[in-house]
């Protein structure tokens, strides 16, 4: 594939000549939605970009936005980018020691925050960083010493007058190769790393990631996106750059809380999620039909039961297509036109979706696909194809991007998306390439006959029973938060003779279980309730059915709180921390061992 252009704001400028409403993006802001029209996003880039300048900035030096998604927060990225600076994204989730850390090494000479709520925390470590010499906030600030967003636009439009040619000439001088973000990385373990990231690597990425979309703007009238992932990962960045190439304009929601609200409300063709929110939406989904009775209720979970064996490469044929055809009147086309009636599909990334999950939701009449990679592939490196979708799959390499599979069953690649390295880190880097020039991506999988990419588990994650025999956690966890009840769980059993698990129920399908079965539901000590352990017993026993008996979870205890960031349990983008888990939960580990 030839990437032209291949530096940034170049390919999202050519993009916007496409966009059908005349709407780049729209943010949602205290229940209404805010939209920036094409133009307005193109001269607020400008006059950003040059007062940035105005204040200092040049080629090479380094801009943090510590911000929620909003059309703000992508006039900031293409504004820094187009001075051939480069953006240093901060996750709002982020401890303020890991920022202190992040805007330190980084060596930030601006800083840019949303509101004086999210600066709060962090306003003494920042004022503390000598790098930095000015202090942006997008909303207008209580302090004195922030600049203000629209302030530094007017000294980026005064320079304009001055100097009419020179924004064209900022921008011309950026080269493919040049760098455009450093995304830190905590990953599960460690002090974050610096992903250095080039405009070739964005833009190589964008475009090709763009061909396996399931939606192609040009076919709708409206062309909307739903985005609620935060900008600060890769995932939702470079799916914001191919929905700006596609014509499309994005919708940025404001709470998660007030997706479902969303989709009826702005009725996209598209979002890209994690597997959590589509787990979370099945779960409501077949939660609902306790509200039916008799043959209406009966004739919802047989629709409900069909869509979850559904297989995308094998559809129904003879009397299999016409019972989807019943089902699809009376179920589906509901269930979808709940999602706003205009939904395609979906794509999922960050982690592995079950394949029942999968099945349910194309069964359903969506495209629902998987994507693998890391920020260090920035980030795409498989997806489903736009009318191909195998169950299980993170789906087929990128044009480009080359696969490999170590003689471990580690996951190798290389190809124009591969960072630079880790800044400052060449140690680190060091350690992730092979001598041939392969990116080592920490996880185990497997390329099946026709080149479908599946992932089994992290490398790291992987652990070995005292029988002798190894244990992939992820599969087995997955299969479990499946289950309506039961919230999130970690597989352990590193050296010991059998497979335990700590799980975080569903306390509210829980309690709706008991009413409708008339049980009370306990206040307090939920954790160690028997009727509540027996309901999730019930939800382990079907796992354990499919699992061969070294896998299967022989004993667990209930969490009365879920993982968190807030006590370093979960990533920045929700992937769980196994050593810091282990950690908070040694006793409780040990305890179902001693039993």
């Amino acid at each position: 594939m030839k990437y032209e252009p291949a530096v940034v704001p170049l390919l999202l400028e050519e993009g916007m000549k496409k966009n059908k409403l005349g709407i780049l993006s729209a943010v949602k802001r205290k229940g209404q939605w805010i939209e920036t029209s094409v133009d307005d996003f193109k001269s607020k880039v400008k006059n950003l970009a040059l007062g940035l300048y105005h204040l200092g900035v040049r080629k090479g030096d380094r801009v943090s936005i510590h911000s929620e998604n909003s059309t703000e927060w992508l006039i900031c990225d293409q504004a820094v980018l187009s001075l051939g600076a480069v953006n240093v994204a901060v996750y709002t989730t982020q401890p303020a020691d890991q920022i202190k850390y992040i805007l330190e090494n980084s060596v930030a000479k601006v800083h840019i925050v949303s509101n004086d709520e999210l600066f709060e925390e962090t306003k003494p470590l920042v004022k503390a960083i000598t790098s930095i010499e000015a202090i942006i906030s997008i909303q207008p600030s209580s302090h004195k010493k922030l600049k203000g967003f629209e302030e530094v636009m007017e000294m980026g439009k005064e320079l304009d007058t001055e100097q009419p040619s020179l924004f064209k000439e900022l921008r011309s001088a950026i080269e493919p190769d040049d760098l455009a973000n450093i995304n830190y990385t905590s990953g599960t373990t460690g002090v974050p790393k610096g992903v250095m990231l080039t405009h070739m690597n964005l833009a190589s990425n964008a475009l090709a990631s763009l061909e396996r979309m399931p939606f192609k703007s040009d076919d709708f009238e409206s062309p909307k996106i739903l985005s609620y992932l935060p900008l600060a990962h890769m995932l939702e960045r470079i799916a914001s750059y191919l929905y700006i190439c596609s014509g499309a304009s994005i919708y940025y929601v404001e709470d998660v809380q007030d997706f479902k609200i969303d989709l009826v409300t702005v009725k996209p063709i598209y979002f890209a999620t994690v597997p959590r929110l589509l787990e979370k939406i099945m779960t409501g989904i077949k939660v609902k039909g306790q509200e039916l009775s008799g043959v209406k209720k009966r004739l919802y979970y047989w629709a409900v039961k069909f869509a979850e064996e559904y297989d995308p490469e094998h559809p129904p044929e003879g009397l299999e297509a016409m019972q989807w055809k019943l089902a699809d009147k009376l179920v589906y086309s509901k269930i979808r036109e709940g999602m706003g009636g205009n939904l395609v599909g979906t794509t999922v990334g960050g982690a592995a979706l079950a394949p029942p999950v999968m099945r349910f939701f194309n069964g359903i009449g969506l495209k629902c696909g998987m994507g693998y990679g890391l920020t260090e592939t920035s980030p795409v490196m498989t997806s489903s194809l736009p009318d191909v979708i195998r169950i299980g799959s993170a789906g087929k390499a990128l044009e480009d991007v080359e696969i490999r599979i170590a003689e471990d069953g580690e996951i190798e690649t290389r190809g124009p998306n591969l960072m630079v390295g880790y800044y400052k880190l060449p140690d680190k880097t060091a350690e992730v390439m092979t001598e041939d020039g392969w990116f080592c991506t920490g996880d185990i999988g497997y390329i099946d006959d026709e080149g479908w990419l599946f992932i089994t588990d992290r490398k790291k994650s992987m652990f070995k029973l005292s029988t002798g025999k190894y244990v992939a956690p992820q599969p087995i966890e997955n299969a479990l938060i499946n289950s309506g009840f039961i919230d999130q769980a970690m597989v352990v059993g590193s050296e010991e003779k059998f497979c335990a698990a700590l799980i975080a129920p569903d306390w509210n399908n829980i309690e709706k279980r008991f009413k409708q079965k008339g049980i009370p539901f306990p206040s307090e000590n939920k954790s160690t309730n028997q009727d509540i352990i027996n309901q999730v017993q019930l939800e382990v026993d079907k796992v354990n059915k499919k699992l061969p008996h070294w896998e299967q979870v022989k004993r667990f205890v209930l969490l009365e709180r879920a993982f968190s960031i807030d006590e370093g349990e979960l990533t920045p983008k929700m992937s769980v921390k196994r050593s810091v888990v282990k950690k908070n939960y040694a006793d409780l580990i040990k305890s179902i061992y001693e039993e």
